[in-house]
């Protein structure tokens, strides 16, 4: 199973940038991947979400690892 580093480290290499976790996060929920709730989230709401312009790179490193 691919952790959050190394989702980071596929992007960093496909795209050139390095993705926050919260966006890892958000594409997740999107996709409907099941994520475990942050004991430092403070709502439902998301303060940093994904740029749409970052979610495909996010959801093709989520198929590279057959995580959808």
């Amino acid at each position: 199973m691919a952790t959050y580093k190394d989702i980071q480290k596929y992007v960093r290499k496909q795209y050139g940038y390095m993705p926050k976790t919260c966006w890892i996060a958000d594409v997740k929920d999107q996709a409907g991947i099941p994520i475990r709730e942050a004991p430092n989230r403070s709502g439902p709401d998301r303060k940093n979400p994904c740029h749409p312009r970052r979610v495909p790179h996010i959801m093709a490193a989520l198929k590279y690892f057959n995580r959808i």
